[in-house]
């Protein structure tokens, strides 16, 4: 275990507290909902769901976040404006946390943005996110907007190392004209939070993984990621769990992916991560545990280096 030198930044949002030193902080997790396929959702166009369901998925979270003290974020997935816009005035009435404003639409994240500014709960929004591609209506937007938080990719096409992930934040690398922290504060971002963007293995996830510690050791910024994709895009673990349904053993190759899925998120706690996008809200009961044993480990050497745990640190509830 280790300390920076670098002063590091504490982010306090909606409720919700992460980033500092190694074993300070408690990591925060975020669980996604309404993503693609979620068997909740009845029309993903319109935005048409069982809030019920919902409702629960939310609160089971909000219940795990209680008992490990690990924060919580729902990051709120939606495919389109209309979808969007409604899955987050339902979400801001049942939940006073954090939730990310996402989507692979820029006009669904705009109208997102838009939305939480009008109806007055931009103050629990993270947008999803700032990043190379951010074209100038979505960026004027977001300056439009009353959100003060959001994800920033540090993510380079044409560079994928960890220099060019350092110099797509600081001046946009190989691909932009501005650095994307600069691009953040002339949008009004005032907390800004690093997803180090980790791609599959064999194509850059360990200098994602590294690239964690660079950023906190020059930036003193909070990182994290949505590391459990790299089981989702690892090609032989595919294979495997078919040969194991193939095999009748169709529990087991779902059990071989949550066990990888969960690991993952280990792993980027361990990389000095602050927060976890960990992948579906309905995990919420097999990812706080996980990482709640992960911050304990790290909380307990911490102490020797001059760390002190946070008061709502698992190192304080779960012993």
């Amino acid at each position: 275990m280790f300390k920076f030198d670098k002063e590091q930044e504490i982010i306090e949002l909606a409720g919700a507290r992460f980033g500092g030193q190694p074993g300070e902080c408690p990591t925060a997790l975020s669980g996604t909902i309404f993503y693609a396929r979620h068997k909740i959702v009845e029309d993903a166009k319109k935005g048409i769901f069982d809030k019920a369901a919902a409702e629960e998925l939310i609160n089971k979270q909000a219940e795990m976040q209680d008992i490990t003290g690990n924060s919580a974020l729902v990051q709120v997935f939606g495919g389109s404006e209309e979808a969007l816009v409604n899955y987050i005035d339902f979400v801001a009435d049942v939940w006073d946390g954090p939730m990310l404003l996402d989507s692979t639409s820029g006009k669904a994240r705009m109208a997102a943005a838009t939305r939480a500014t009008e109806a007055g709960f931009a103050g629990q929004c993270v947008y999803n996110s700032i990043n190379v591609s951010m074209d100038e209506e979505e960026f004027q937007n977001l300056v439009e907007s009353d959100l003060e938080a959001s994800i920033v990719l540090c993510f380079d096409p044409m560079d994928p190392s960890v220099e060019g992930k350092l110099n797509v934040l600081n001046n946009g690398g190989k691909t932009a004209e501005t650095g994307m922290l600069e691009l953040a504060e002339k949008a009004g971002i005032k907390h800004p939070l690093i997803d180090v963007a980790v791609t599959p293995m064999g194509n850059g996830a360990g200098q994602a993984v590294r690239a964690s510690f660079a950023v906190k050791a020059k930036l003193g910024l909070p990182v994290g990621s949505g590391i459990h994709n790299i089981p989702s895009a690892w090609d032989w673990l595919r294979e495997f769990r078919k040969g194991l349904r193939e095999n009748d053993k169709a529990q087991l190759s779902k059990d071989v992916h949550h066990v990888c899925d969960i690991g993952a998120n280990i792993v980027q706690t361990m990389a000095s991560g602050d927060f976890v996008l960990y992948g579906p809200i309905d995990n919420s009961q097999l990812a706080f545990p996980a990482v709640a044993m992960t911050d304990m480990i790290i909380a307990e050497t911490a102490k020797d280096l001059g760390t002190t745990p946070d008061e709502i640190h698992p190192l304080h509830k779960l012993i």
